[in-house]
């Protein structure tokens, strides 16, 4: 009888043993997050915000994809691309394909980024009172930055044809937390675009406090933006005044010398907004194709002796190049893991001399002092008069391979080459195929 009872507290041991083993591993798959859970605290939202960033700092976004597309399909042979990625290739010879896995990549990292902060904006009654402001200002600029971005990419240039008409980037502000027939959201238009993107920046100076670039959101990092996309549109005074509050904010200086503003990564006390770089997170793109093997690039984009032969006698932008292999290339991206500038006060003072002087105007400084300001810190003569020509060049020269020149083209309305005008399909990336196969609202772009 004992050895009976024995027999069955064993086998009862054993039972319960492996059904708490089993209940154990019966656990609910973790690929999706309710929102309840995914956003339910103050600190949730920070996290998803903290995502936010990262993606906005993608290799396919300012990680670098940006700044090299707008120089790329800009390019009057002023650089060669002499890699092997075909994708690059294409941007550079103006053969953009509907299957180019580049743009595919910097269009979907666009609308992961633009979800993550609809993620945040969703959730802003979980934010404590004390953090609501930045939370809210640093999300509204992701997704107002971001989608400046795609609609200059994907989008007709402002004031080419009808904004009203032409046809940008959908639009979507609220969160996509599963894929239905309803998200296949038709392109929203150019004018639609740029409305919310001055929403979201205009919203985010408001919000955020001032203070310096520490790779997340500023006042003066959304005012800068502001500007920018002013200065895209032609709302000059919008733009002058945008810029020339960054400047009298008094937190950025220019650095003494031209190099010092690129040595060891963009310093800080110029750069308004960046993207950081470490050994352990972030791609700086900009130094995989810009910098030759000798700064852990690949020297794909190889400067040509066209652009070098616009700089002046003394100018330290003219030498402000690295020979490797018998090519040149330039030398503000050669730190593999220096942060990558995205906004510099260098621009600011640009933006304000340009506007200035379209609107006869002298807030914040003349023209011709703002322009010999950058001219001076280049150790460049300085200028007695002042053009609209020149102060153009001062700003080909200044920002050169830092992604504006197929935007700067198309607001200027000059051509990018002889048989490339500035209105040209071949300048409006197409809606990648991908795209086009899943989402039948779509409309794709003249030319492809």
């Amino acid at each position: 009888m004992n050895k009976n009872i024995k027999n069955w507290l064993l086998a009862g041991a054993t039972f319960v043993l492996v059904t708490a083993c089993d209940s154990r591993l019966d656990v609910a798959p973790t690929q999706s997050i309710d929102e309840t859970n995914a956003l339910g605290s103050s600190q949730d939202v920070e996290v998803t915000l903290v995502g936010a960033f990262d993606g906005i700092s993608s290799a396919n976004l300012y990680g670098g994809a940006i700044q090299y597309s707008g120089e790329l399909l800009g390019d009057d042979a002023e650089v060669r691309f002499g890699g092997t990625f075909s994708t690059l290739d294409e941007l550079w010879r103006k053969t953009v394909t509907t299957t180019n896995t580049q743009t595919r990549d910097t269009w979907l990292s666009g609308y992961s980024t633009i979800n993550r902060a609809n993620n945040v904006l969703s959730a802003l009654d979980k934010v404590t009172a004390a953090d609501k402001n930045r939370v809210e200002g640093s999300a509204r600029f992701i997704r107002g930055a971001v989608y400046f971005e795609l609609v200059r990419l994907w989008g007709k240039a402002w004031g080419d044809g009808d904004a009203a008409a032409n046809l940008g980037v959908p639009l979507v502000t609220t969160p996509t937390r599963s894929v239905t027939d309803a998200d296949s959201r038709p392109r929203a238009t150019v004018a639609a675009v740029y409305t919310q993107v001055l929403e979201d920046l205009t919203k985010a100076e408001s919000l955020l406090s001032a203070g310096r670039n520490t790779g997340f959101a500023t006042k003066n990092a959304a005012s800068a933006m502001l500007a920018r996309v002013y200065l895209q549109q032609g709302n000059y005074a919008a733009a002058r005044d945008a810029a020339n509050r960054v400047i009298t904010s008094g937190l950025h200086n220019l650095t003494a010398s031209f190099e010092n503003a690129f040595v060891d990564g963009p310093n800080e006390s110029e750069v308004i907004y960046r993207i950081l770089i470490n050994e352990q997170d972030g791609t700086n793109s900009m130094n995989t194709f810009f910098a030759p093997s000798t700064f852990q690039g690949r020297g794909d984009i190889r400067v040509q002796n066209k652009h070098l032969a616009l700089y002046g006698a003394g100018d330290a932008r003219g030498q402000f190049f690295v020979r490797a292999s018998n090519n040149n290339f330039t030398g503000k991206f050669l730190d593999q893991f220096g942060d990558v500038p995205v906004i510099r006060l260098a621009e600011m003072f640009l933006i304000r001399a340009e506007c200035n002087f379209r609107l006869n105007t002298t807030i914040g400084a003349t023209p011709l002092v703002d322009i010999n300001r950058i001219r001076s810190r280049a150790g460049a003569a300085p200028l007695t008069t002042v053009d609209l020509n020149a102060i153009i060049a001062e700003r080909k020269l200044e920002l050169a391979f830092e992604g504006f020149q197929v935007h700067d083209a198309k607001r200027l309305r000059r051509n990018v080459t002889s048989a490339i005008p500035f209105n040209s399909d071949k300048l409006v990336l197409p809606i990648p195929q991908r795209e086009m196969d899943t989402n039948k609202s779509l409309v794709q772009n003249p030319g492809y």
